[in-house]
């Protein structure tokens, strides 16, 4: 039988969260994947938290960032076309989303 999401362990500073990503989005599971062995997300910010609700992160250009500078555009040069899954993962509470620019989404 086979699983339909692959589970991976984000460590961070104030505790760890347990991320999901679906089979069914195989395109940005791959790229997240890669983006982890590779070490991208390390050291990198969340630059957007809004209390009990979600926190954003993944901009590249917020390792060492001053407390100045304005985050959150910062890219890896590409896209990974959009991947719906309508309606099984619409608008779940507690499905981790990447920043949809339609038709497709920043890697």
């Amino acid at each position: 039988m086979e699983t339909n999401e692959t589970q991976v362990l984000m460590k961070t500073s104030l505790g760890n969260i347990k991320l999901k990503l679906y089979n069914e989005t195989p395109q940005h599971r791959d790229n997240f994947i890669k983006l982890v062995k590779e070490g991208t997300y390390n050291g990198l910010l969340f630059h957007r938290v809004i209390k009990d609700f979600m926190i954003q992160g993944g901009d590249v250009t917020s390792k060492d960032a001053p407390m100045s500078k304005q985050l959150g555009a910062g890219d890896l040069g590409y896209t990974v076309p959009a991947e719906f899954v309508y309606p099984k993962y619409f608008h779940n509470r507690f499905v981790e989303q990447l920043w949809l620019s339609l038709p497709s989404s920043y890697g």
